[in-house]
Formats: C-alpha cells, sequence, structure tokens
C-alpha cells in the first residue's frame, strides 16, 4: 500500500470531517461517489459514519434525505457482512450529488462533536472490532436502516438508529472494542425507544 492511499484513511472523526470539507471546497454540489472515493476504499468505519453524522446534522432535515442515507448506509453494511474487502455503490446513489453549501454548514455543526469523539474514544480492547462483532454490528445497521423510511413521517425519529450506527461506525474507524460494545447495548435502548414513540403515537 503506497503512502497516498495510506493518507486517505481517516483516523477519527474529524478526519472524516476533514475529507468531506475538502470534497465540498471550490464547487456547488458534492457527487456522493466523490466522498466514498476519497476514503480510498479502506476501512468499514467511515462509510457507516460519515452518512450518519449527516442524517443528524441540519442538512439531515431535507425531506428524503434520511431515507438516501440510510439507503448508502444499508448498502455498505451489507458488503460488511459478506466479507468484502473493498466497498461498492451502484451508479445511481454515486451519482447523486448534495449542495456543497450545506455540507459544509453540516461539517461546522459537527465539529464540537468531533472534538468531543475524538477525545474520549481510540483503540483499545480491539478483539471486540474483528469479523465476528463487525459482522453482527452489519446486521444491526442493516435492521436500523430499514427503520428509517418509516421513521421520517415522525420528526426527528430517524436520529435514534442513526445514533446507533454512529457509535458502530465510530467503533470500526477508531477501532475501540469498548465502544463496539456500548454499541450492542445502544441497540436495546434504541430498540426501546423506538417502541416509546410507536406507543406514543398510538
Amino acid at each position: 500500500m503506497n503512502d497516498t492511499s495510506r493518507s486517505h484513511t481517516p483516523e477519527g472523526v474529524g478526519a472524516v470531517l476533514d475529507q468531506l470539507a475538502d470534497a465540498a471546497r471550490d464547487t456547488d454540489a458534492v457527487r456522493v461517489g466523490e466522498i466514498a472515493d476519497r476514503f480510498g476504499g479502506r476501512g468499514f468505519g467511515p462509510f457507516l459514519l460519515l452518512p450518519a453524522l449527516i442524517e443528524i446534522s441540519p442538512i439531515g432535515g431535507i425531506p428524503g434525505l434520511p431515507t438516501v442515507l440510510a439507503l448508502i448506509i444499508a448498502v455498505f453494511a451489507v458488503q460488511i457482512l459478506l466479507g468484502r474487502e473493498r466497498l461498492w455503490l451502484p451508479r445511481f446513489i454515486k451519482e447523486r450529488t448534495l449542495s456543497a453549501r450545506r455540507v459544509a454548514e453540516a461539517v461546522a455543526k459537527l465539529r464540537p462533536l468531533a472534538l468531543w469523539l475524538d477525545r474520549w474514544f481510540h483503540g483499545r480492547l480491539e478483539l471486540l472490532v474483528t469479523a465476528p462483532f463487525v459482522k453482527g454490528a452489519a446486521v444491526i445497521v442493516i435492521l436500523a436502516c430499514l427503520s428509517v423510511p418509516f421513521l421520517e413521517l415522525l420528526p426527528f425519529a430517524s436520529t435514534i438508529p442513526m445514533a446507533v450506527v454512529i457509535v458502530f461506525g465510530l467503533a470500526m474507524t477508531v477501532r475501540d472494542g469498548l465502544l463496539m460494545a456500548l454499541g450492542y447495548a445502544a441497540t436495546l435502548l434504541g430498540a426501546f425507544g423506538l417502541w416509546a414513540i410507536a406507543g406514543s403515537g398510538s
């Protein structure tokens, strides 16, 4: 692996946002495929983490965008479950664009969260970030994404499954096994939260 490809591998949330900000610089619109290409096909975490972070940012309030982002995440998660070494996006998703201005605004809003996450989460208990646990996380991520189209009908409800995706994506990005374990715990809390929302709406 050469130095160029290594330089495209984010080592934390701040680095993921740096890649996103760079993609949105000096342009009016950013292709989803270009954002994916910036990670050089290395590591699964950023491909889960970045779309989920965008969804919880102000840009995620655009009608229909949470479902599109959930679809992108699900496509990646299925490939993780299948054990692919390099992740792939279908052309119709790669060619979708996001407003560069909105992307830049989302990055700015997420910077404080990124600083906090990078301060507290880092490589530890790496045994829990190996294939069996990663594939289990991929199954949970797929199920979380399947719930998003329905939750878009309720204000902010889609942030619950996206929060679970963020935890797993961050755990894979920084190789934090303790965070991976917390992701499994967050899944239970998220399921309870969705149950509570469904109950209040009935």
